[in-house]
Formats: C-alpha cells, sequence, structure tokens
C-alpha cells in the first residue's frame, strides 16, 4: 500500500484539508444549533402549531444523532467510509427484508447479503472488475438457488425481491462508496449527501407553503406538485453552485454539466423516494422501520439516495473518471490495473 493511499483509507489529519469540506460541515453545526432558537420564534409568532412543532422537534433530535454518524466516518477516512456505507446497506437491506417478508427465504437472503459484502470489499479494495461483475454474478446466483430450493411456487417473488434488494441497497449504495476511491472524495460524498437530504427538506417547507394539487396520491399523499417543483429548483440551484466548487479546474466545472447535476440530484432524489412510498403501499405500511424518531427507518431516512448515487458516479466518471490516480486492488494480487 503507497503512503498517499494509506492517507487516504485512514488519514483523518487531513479532514480539513478542502475548505469546502470545513465550510459545510460548520454550516450543518451552525444549523442544528440554531434550529431550536427557530422553533422558539416560530412558535412565539403563532406560526407553528403544536402538531407540526412535534414532528419539528423528533427530526431535530434524530438529526443531532444522524449527523455525527454521516459526517463522522468521511471525515475519518476513506476505510471508515466505505465501512459505514456498508453496514447502512445492511440494515436497509434487513428493513427491506423483513418488510416483504423475503427474510424468510433464508438461502436467498443470505446470498443478498453475501453479495453486498462483496460489492463493500470490492470498493475497498478500489476493484472495479470486481465491482461490476458482481452485480449479474450475484443476480445469477439468487436465481440459481432460488431453483435449488425446488419450491417453483412463489419463484418469481422471491428472486425479484430479491434482486431488487440486491440491486438497491447493494449496488446503487455501493457505487456512493465507490467514490470513497477519488482523492478527492470527501468533498464529494459530503456534496451529494447534503443536496439529497435538503433536496427532502426543500421539498417539506415547499409543499407546506405553496403545495396544494397531490403528485402521486395513491404513492405518497403527502408530496404535492409544488413542493416537488420547489425542490427542483432549489436543490438545482445549491448543487450546481456547490459543484463549481467541488470540481473546480475539471471539465465539468461549467454550468450546463453544473446544472445537470444538479437537476438529477432533485429529480432522482424524489424518485428514490417515491419508489420506496411504492414498495410501502404495495405492502400496506407506513414506514419501514420505527429506528429513527420522525423518520421511520433507515431505508425511510436514505431512499433518496439509491438511485442518486449511481448515476451521479457514472455521469461523472464518463468525464473525469472516479479515483484513476490511485492505487488499485489494494489487498488483493495486482496492485495496478493495467489500462487504468
Amino acid at each position: 500500500m503507497n503512503p498517499s493511499t494509506y492517507q487516504r483509507l485512514f488519514g483523518y489529519q487531513h479532514a480539513f484539508d478542502s475548505r469546502l469540506v470545513l465550510g459545510l460541515t460548520i454550516a450543518v453545526v451552525a444549523v442544528l444549533s440554531l434550529a431550536p432558537l427557530v422553533f422558539q420564534f416560530l412558535k412565539q409568532s403563532g406560526k407553528l402549531n403544536e402538531k407540526l412543532r412535534h414532528e419539528l422537534w423528533m427530526r431535530w433530535v434524530s438529526w443531532v444523532i444522524l449527523a455525527p454518524l454521516m459526517i463522522g466516518p468521511v471525515l475519518l477516512g476513506a476505510a471508515e467510509t466505505i465501512l459505514a456505507i456498508a453496514i447502512l446497506s445492511l440494515l436497509c437491506y434487513r428493513e427491506f427484508a423483513r418488510a416483504t417478508g423475503l427474510f424468510r427465504e433464508h438461502l436467498v437472503s443470505f446470498i443478498v447479503v453475501v453479495g453486498i459484502l462483496l460489492i463493500n470489499f470490492a470498493v475497498l479494495d478500489d476493484w472495479y472488475g470486481l465491482f461490476t461483475a458482481l452485480s449479474p454474478l450475484t443476480v445469477g446466483a439468487i436465481a440459481v438457488v432460488s431453483i435449488l430450493q425446488d419450491q417453483p411456487k412463489g419463484y418469481i417473488q422471491r428472486v425479484g425481491l430479491a434482486v431488487i434488494g440486491f440491486m438497491l441497497f447493494g449496488d446503487c449504495l455501493g457505487h456512493l462508496s465507490f467514490f470513497a476511491n477519488d482523492p478527492d472524495f470527501r468533498q464529494i460524498i459530503f456534496w451529494i449527501i447534503l443536496c439529497v437530504e435538503l433536496n427532502d427538506v426543500f421539498a417539506f417547507i415547499c409543499g407546506k407553503s405553496f403545495g396544494h394539487r397531490k403528485l402521486a396520491p395513491n404513492t405518497s399523499p403527502n408530496k404535492t406538485i409544488g413542493g416537488s417543483l420547489g425542490a427542483l429548483v432549489l436543490t438545482t440551484a445549491l448543487a450546481a453552485s456547490l459543484e463549481r466548487l467541488v470540481f473546480r479546474g475539471t471539465v465539468i466545472d461549467t454550468w450546463r454539466h453544473a446544472l445537470v447535476l444538479g437537476a438529477m440530484i432533485s429529480i432522482l432524489g424524489q424518485l428514490g423516494d417515491l419508489l420506496l412510498s411504492s414498495v410501502k403501499r404495495d405492502i400496506g405500511i407506513k414506514d419501514m422501520a420505527a429506528t429513527i424518531p420522525g423518520h421511520g427507518g433507515f431505508l425511510d431516512r436514505f431512499n433518496s439516495l439509491l438511485l442518486v448515487s449511481p448515476a451521479v458516479y457514472h455521469y461523472v466518471g464518463y468525464y473525469l473518471g472516479v479515483g484513476l490516480t490511485e492505487q488499485h486492488r489494494i489487498f488483493t494480487i495486482g496492485n495496478f490495473v493495467i489500462g487504468r
């Protein structure tokens, strides 16, 4: 392992080398610190009813806990970031499997879990060949194992659920994790997570302020067209402005690329939310779990990352590549991949 790779994986001393990372960290701390004062002001001015106040306080408490868990690993290093995303992937799959009943299929679920673990090993090793191969190989393994059970009744359902679970929580979140192989991974991941989470906040605020017509009433009754369009405008503006800082001096440091990426984050973030809402409505539940007060489960909170992560990864990868200057196959034989 060369020194630059070691510093990327474990070099917490370089956490704030990027002014953008430092600024965003300070901004998050400031917002969480000032939020209670804002709640108190809105209450005294009569603009906050008791139900909404209770909901906001629950969400604030949850974010006080979640923010360090999300920011901390990224600041510590790439290894900790990959480990944190791997744990998130497993927790999301666990909630999905329990909600859909897939957890009863022990062998199929075992294959999914192994696939998720291997995906994250490939990320940690910066072995892109294995990373891309694992998706079709794991899907094939799920299909074959289900055949060997000799239970044709329900075959399509259990294979379909397992494939969806692996692709969403293993492959899609794995693309977010793979950004950790880039020297500038901290500011890239901060940028993605911040914009995705604020996209949800913008949709909530805009929906409460001027949203009237429902966006998809049968899928998500609380979402409005006004909230969706408001989030699209605000998130695109925020993400595009920060994108120029994250990718400064590169070929995508233009307003055209910045606006495309900003719109992509907002639209796919909202579609990721609606995707999981469709699953929940189909099986007749409100939340995937009750782990996080005011949010539901981990999957309820982080579903917006599912479609955003691979889309942004491949967009950035097409123009810039991700981690091309880094050491590859860190822990396996053949430390450098020819042609990269």
